[in-house]
């Protein structure tokens, strides 16, 4: 099994994981896929769509072996929750 090892401090890959859902993955995969989980690599802007984060952790590292993978969940503020409330929606 390959052990991955982030190549960013954690501030450098959430700014380039939103900015990269920003300026070029969102308007691609808003409509119709509510709820469902984008995965990025940060360095090459591959990404993949999938109802689950496995399922698309799993479709992006067959892409892109050595990806540097930042996690969206459609249309929410964040990609899972704690507690008893739901995921709110973005506004």
């Amino acid at each position: 099994m390959v052990v991955r090892h982030p190549r960013y401090s954690k501030e450098e890959f959430a700014l380039r994981g939103d900015e990269i859902y920003e300026l070029q993955v969102r308007s691609q995969v808003e409509e119709g896929n509510h709820g469902k989980i984008v995965a990025i690599d940060i360095e090459t802007g591959v990404f993949e769509v999938a109802d689950d984060l496995l399922t698309a952790s799993k479709c992006l590292s067959a892409r892109v072996p050595d990806a540097q993978t930042w996690f969206v969940r459609i249309g929410h503020s964040a990609v899972d929750h704690f507690g008893a409330r739901s995921l709110r929606t973005k506004p």
